[in-house]
C-alpha cells in the first residue's frame, strides 16, 4: 500500500518542485548534513540559533550556494539537548526536510491543495508559525506541513483557503518567531494526522518508526531535488 502511495507522490510532478522562492535557481542548493558523521558540528552549538547561523553561512558562502537542504530520516544531533524531545524515548530522527536560508523567504505551494489548519506553535522547540495544507486527488487524501514560518504568514490565513502549485503561501520567520532555530522551512508529508491541527510531529524515535516511515514518506518523491 505504501509504496502505491509513494509512486502516486511521484506521479505528481514531472520534474525539480519548488517549496521556497522559485527565483532561486536548484544549482544554489547544496545537500546539508546535521548527523554525528559531520565532524564540523563538533564545535557548533546547534542550540544557539544565531551559532548555527554562522555555521550555515560559513557552509554556503564556501560551496557558493544560497540554500542548504535535507534531513529526511536523519538521525539528528540538533535536539540531543532539547527537554521537547526527551521524554522518555530518545526522539531524533527527522521525517521532513528542511531547507536552510534567510528569514523572509518566500516558501511556495508545490501542488494545489487547500487551507487544514495553522497555529503558532510556541513552546520552545517547536515549529512556531505552521500552516497545514490538504491535497485531495479523487479518493486519495494527504497532507504537506509548512513549519517555521513568520508570524504574518498567518494574517488573513483560513480554513479552506485554496492555493495552486507555485502560489506564495508564507515567509520564513526569525529565530525569535520560529522558536530559537536558525531560519529554514520544515516540509513535510503526512498522510494521516490522527486528528491533529496546525501542528504534527516531525522528529522521531527509533520505537514504531517503521509506522511513522508509511505515514511521513519521503519529500523528495514530490520535490525531486535529488
Amino acid at each position: 500500500m505504501n509504496s502505491t502511495f509513494e509512486e502516486f507522490l511521484s506521479s505528481l510532478t514531472t520534474s525539480t518542485t519548488p517549496v521556497i522562492d522559485p527565483a532561486i535557481p536548484f544549482a544554489d542548493y547544496v545537500p546539508l548534513d546535521l548527523t554525528a558523521q559531520n565532524a564540523e558540528l563538533k564545535s557548533v552549538d546547534l542550540s544557539d540559533p544565531y551559532e548555527m547561523q554562522e555555521y550555515l553561512d560559513r557552509f554556503l558562502e564556501i560551496r557558493n550556494a544560497k540554500v542548504a537542504y535535507g534531513g529526511y530520516r536523519e538521525k539528528r544531533l540538533l535536539y540531543k539537548n532539547s527537554p521537547m524531545f526527551n521524554t522518555g524515548n530518545q526522539r531524533d530522527i527527522h521525517l521532513a526536510m528542511d531547507f536552510w536560508i534567510t528569514a523572509s523567504t518566500k516558501v511556495v505551494a508545490p501542488i494545489d491543495g487547500e487551507v487544514h489548519s495553522f497555529a503558532d506553535n510556541s513552546s520552545l522547540g517547536d515549529y512556531g508559525p505552521t500552516i497545514i495544507l490538504k491535497h485531495q486527488f479523487d479518493e486519495i487524501v494527504f497532507y504537506t506541513l509548512y513549519g517555521h514560518l513568520a508570524r504574518t504568514s498567518l494574517n488573513d490565513m483560513y480554513v479552506g483557503k485554496q492555493f495552486r502549485s507555485g502560489d506564495v503561501l508564507a515567509n520564513l520567520g526569525t529565530p525569535k518567531e520560529n522558536v530559537n532555530y536558525a531560519p529554514h522551512l520544515h516540509f513535510q508529508i503526512i498522510r494521516d494526522l490522527n486528528g491533529k491541527e496546525g501542528d504534527f510531529p516531525g522528529v522521531f524515535s527509533e520505537d514504531g518508526l517503521e509506522e511513522h516511515l508509511v505515514n511521513c514518506p519521503d519529500p523528495n518523491l514530490l520535490l525531486k531535488i535529488y
